[in-house]
């Protein structure tokens, strides 16, 4: 899976440990993440988008592999 937090992070001038603190989770999470090693559960990737004014869909592209 892909995703664009690294962009949306810099859009809203975000650096990894500041998200990870509004989202609640480690800023190794949002590194995984942001690699695209490590699928979210719904509700953090709910949060996620929730921070960026988003939606799911729009932060995270889902391979159909």
């Amino acid at each position: 899976m892909k995703t664009r937090i690294k962009e949306l992070r810099a859009r809203y001038d975000l650096t990894q440990e500041e998200l990870a603190k509004r989202v609640g989770v480690r800023r190794e999470t949002i590194l995984f993440l942001e690699k695209g090693k490590y699928n979210p559960s719904l509700k953090l990737a709910y949060t996620i988008a929730k921070v960026f004014d988003s939606k799911i869909e729009d932060v995270f592209i889902f391979d159909e592999e």
